[in-house]
């Protein structure tokens, strides 16, 4: 999907439709998956184009309105993941969803839960050992 948008609007809007925007980790680890998306082969190699892949990231990512006065820590945390910062336990996960949902795929290797989702691999059935999404984990990401 062509964008006039920068890579610094384009994460940011992925952060703040994407995580419970008072959680910096949250944003931090939504951004790492973002910029593992952008590296790998499997998908577009931009940010823009990753986080405007249809029915990849949250309905109207791209298009819905932002009201940034509610999420102050948004520009800053999109700005720190393009300058190469990375959530520590996101690792190569390419996924996530809502904490709350459960899926029923024998495939999902979750490596931590930030900011209302739960962040996973993809792995072959029998080198999955963590086949539920962890608990809660905040405050680990630097400022």
């Amino acid at each position: 999907m062509p964008s006039n948008r920068s890579a610094q609007e384009c994460m940011e809007r992925a952060m703040y439709f994407e995580s419970i925007r008072s959680s910096r980790d949250g944003m931090i680890a939504v951004g790492s998956v973002v910029m593992n998306r952008v590296r790998s082969p499997e998908y577009p190699n931009s940010v823009c184009a990753v986080v405007g892949q249809k029915n990849q990231f949250a309905s109207g990512v791209m298009t819905r309105r932002m009201d940034l006065r509610t999420a102050p820590q948004i520009r800053g945390a999109a700005a720190s993941v393009l300058r190469g910062e990375r959530h520590p336990l996101v690792g190569r996960a390419e996924f996530f969803h809502a904490a709350s949902y459960r899926a029923g795929y024998d495939n999902m290797h979750y490596v931590v839960t930030a900011g209302g989702n739960a962040f996973y691999e993809r792995r072959k059935p029998h080198l999955v050992t963590q086949p539920r999404p962890l608990p809660p984990l905040e405050g680990i990401t630097g400022r």
